[in-house]
């Protein structure tokens, strides 16, 4: 008997105790709805227009059905309506308001973990599009390659003005770049020589003041 005493009080130790209530249980969920829904009843013009009409007509009944009225002036049963309205309205009102102060504080810590996010992402877009700049800078567009090609073709074009005017009329008559190439061609390696003088002729440097040819 002892060791199961023992036993008992070594669980009762090592559990913790249960609080003992009341017994009243609720579902705070859908007492937080019903608060929500009573808060929103209350805060309308229709709700505002029905009670104007029922204190008028709760006034002019027990003014004028002076036999039937059950409530004399000055209205006790009325204002202790009202006032028995109110003391339950404004917990209501509290309840559904803090419902959506922490429904806004989850919104509000949501957003800013979105913000974190976008932002962490736009500072990765950010570098990637630098290091894709900076990699693209090397590379050849078509403007590179077309002021290349214009450059190119403004050398050729004032390589041939220059070679026409150094020599103005080319092999078989043809003018031009052609004829040049072919004078240049037919000059031998020691570069462009001058038309060719007769033999015998006076004045060149291979003839004596007789016409007889020197040694």
């Amino acid at each position: 008997m002892s060791a199961r005493r023992r036993d008992t009080r070594r669980d009762r130790l090592s559990k913790p105790l249960l609080r003992r209530g009341l017994g009243v249980h609720y579902d705070p969920e859908a007492f937080g709805k019903f608060s929500e829904g009573i808060a929103r009843l209350l805060g309308t013009g229709r709700y505002l227009a029905a009670q104007t009409v029922l204190v008028i007509v709760w006034i002019g009944f027990n003014i004028a059905a002076v036999a039937l009225r059950f409530d004399k002036y000055p209205f006790i049963l009325l204002n202790l309506a009202f006032s028995t309205q109110a003391a339950y309205a404004a917990p209501l009102i509290l309840l559904a308001q803090n419902r959506q102060a922490e429904r806004d504080k989850i919104q509000l810590e949501n957003d800013r973990a979105v913000n974190t996010r976008t932002q962490a992402d736009t500072e990765y877009l950010a570098r990637e599009m630098a290091s894709i700049r900076i990699q693209l800078s090397d590379v050849v567009t078509t403007e590179d390659l077309a002021d290349a090609i214009d450059r190119v073709t403004h050398a050729i074009e004032r390589l041939e003005l220059r070679l026409s005017a150094l020599v103005p009329l080319g092999v078989s008559g043809a003018p031009g770049a052609l004829g040049a190439l072919g004078a240049l061609a037919g000059s031998g390696p020691t570069g462009v020589s001058g038309p060719a003088r007769p033999s015998g002729t006076p004045g060149t440097s291979g003839t004596s003041g007789d016409g007889s040819a020197g040694p």
